[in-house]
C-alpha cells in the first residue's frame, strides 16, 4: 500500500498555472506528495499526453485527472472531492 497520495500539477508557467500550484500546495496534507511538472519539457508533455491532458493547468491525483480538470476548470471543492488534502487511511 502506498503511504502517499501522488499529486501531479502540469504547468506552463502562466499566471493561472501559478494560482493552481498555490491552491494545490495550500490544501495538500502530509499524505500528499506534490510534484510540479513543466509542460515545456518533452518528457512531461509526453506524460501529459498519456493521461489525456488537453490543457493546462491540470492536476492528476493518484494517476487520474482531477474531475475539475476535465470540464469547467480547477476549483478547491473538486480537488478535495478527488482526495487532495485528505490523509490516506
Amino acid at each position: 500500500m502506498n503511504s502517499k497520495r501522488k499529486v501531479e500539477v502540469f504547468s506552463a508557467g502562466c499566471g493561472v498555472c501559478d494560482e493552481t500550484i498555490e491552491l494545490v500546495e495550500r490544501i495538500a496534507c502530509q499524505s500528499c506528495e506534490v510534484e510540479i511538472l513543466d509542460m515545456q519539457q518533452e518528457d512531461v508533455a509526453k506524460r501529459a499526453k498519456e493521461y489525456g491532458i488537453n490543457s493546462v493547468p491540470s492536476v492528476v491525483i493518484d494517476g487520474k485527472i482531477a474531475s475539475c480538470c476535465t470540464n469547467q476548470g480547477i476549483d478547491e471543492d473538486s480537488l478535495r472531492a478527488d482526495g487532495l488534502g485528505a490523509p490516506l487511511s
